[in-house]
């Protein structure tokens, strides 16, 4: 390893060229960091359904598209003006949101969604220009947000990056760097659910287990699970889900009512939206008690407008939305990582099949099955 800046490097990476188009692996050219910024060799990386979201063209359709931003990898070489706080050979965690700290948004205490370095949708570097090209033909090549862990190099800024514990087994970092961060957040640092409250989570892939896991650990005495897959009962109860609801099993009841079936007829206090699908953002707010209910928005499809219904919010329900589930990268991920050495969250059963970067196209059929939760990308 050497920290002076090296020469381009050529590699292989995952490549989407047009919107719902094949994901091939190819060669790219990732060019040296230039100033804040960091050259990551990915160690592993992993899928997240946003990453599927972005292959279909959102939230901005701009290919050839490098997917990923879930993952895990070593400094290779750093710009001008990093500082010693990384050097190459640290293991870090390439994100899509920062932390400035001395921001509005960053002082409120209210949002983790920092004015100086916000999500990125633009797939650029911060002077506008990209790092990673096409060997053949010399194309730019967009980022996801402000990562490309699909690759086997990628270039990131500096203030979008954190230090991994050597203690953090590599696949669990790579898990934590969005999916389940973002569920177990939404009852910590989202709304803040309190002890002996009521939940329902909608949706439990790794995002709504995430949730399950968190309003747990908030102390909520009843968190309802919903979901379609049968097989998702026993891993949401691994995880502190203490009720479950297939809506197959009750084809005459909206979900909703069956929530308050469980809940005295009144609903829940929380609910948490992770499956993304529109018609059950109204469910998981109907769910919630009249007057104080809350509902958090976390999954995302391929609409950009969610039709809610409008007596749905005025008789006192509170609908919010979420980015990594309220969670600042610089200030709270170090605690998750915490929780994950000391072994408080069951990150073991998330692993649920591993492929390599070559065989990607693999993954979309794994994605597939009843029993998939997480695929790890090895490289």
């Amino acid at each position: 390893m050497t920290s002076k800046i090296p020469h381009v490097i050529t590699c292989k990476a995952a490549v989407v060229r047009e919107a719902g188009g094949a994901i091939v692996v190819e060669e790219i050219k990732v060019d040296p960091p230039k100033a804040m910024e960091v050259r990551i060799k990915m160690l592993c990386a992993s899928i997240c359904h946003t990453d599927i979201l972005c292959c279909n063209g959102m939230p901005i359709p701009l290919f050839p598209r490098i997917p990923g931003h879930e993952g895990v990898g070593m400094v290779e070489s750093i710009g001008e003006d990093v500082g010693t706080w990384l050097k190459p050979g640290d293991v870090v965690m390439p994100l899509y949101l920062g932390e400035c700290g001395e921001c509005l948004n960053c002082k409120s205490g209210k949002t983790n969604i920092c004015n100086v370095h916000p999500i990125n949708l633009n797939g650029l570097m911060r002077d506008g220009t990209s790092r990673m090209s096409m060997a053949l033909t010399g194309e730019t090549t967009y980022h996801v947000f402000s990562c490309a862990t699909w690759s086997e190099y990628t270039v990131i800024d500096v203030n979008y990056v954190i230090k991994v514990d050597p203690r953090v087994p590599l696949p669990h970092a790579s898990f934590l760097s969005c999916g389940f961060t973002t569920g177990l957040g939404a009852p910590w640092k989202e709304t803040a659910v309190t002890k002996g409250s009521s939940v329902a989570v909608f949706g439990l892939g790794v995002v709504g287990l995430g949730a399950i896991k968190g309003a747990q650990m908030q102390g909520a005495s009843t968190i309802i699970g919903v979901d379609i897959n049968e097989k998702k009962a026993a891993i949401g109860e691994a995880f502190g889900m203490t009720d479950f609801i297939n809506p197959r099993n009750h084809p005459d009841k909206s979900v909703s009512d069956l929530v308050k079936e469980m809940t005295n007829g009144l609903g829940v206090d929380y609910s948490f939206e992770c499956s993304g699908v529109a018609p059950l953002l109204n469910e998981a707010l109907e769910s919630t008690k009249i007057g104080i209910g809350t509902t958090v928005a976390i999954g995302v499809g391929m609409e950009t407008n969610w039709p809610i219904r409008n007596m749905t919010l005025l008789s006192g329900r509170t609908l919010k939305g979420s980015l990594m589930g309220g969670i600042k990268t610089q200030s709270d991920l170090p605690i998750i990582l915490d929780k994950c050495i000391n072994k408080e969250m069951e990150m073991d059963k998330l692993l649920t099949h591993e492929i390599r970067l070559e065989n990607i196209k693999e993954a979309f059929e794994i994605l597939k099955k009843h029993d998939c939760l997480k695929i790890l990308i090895n490289f």
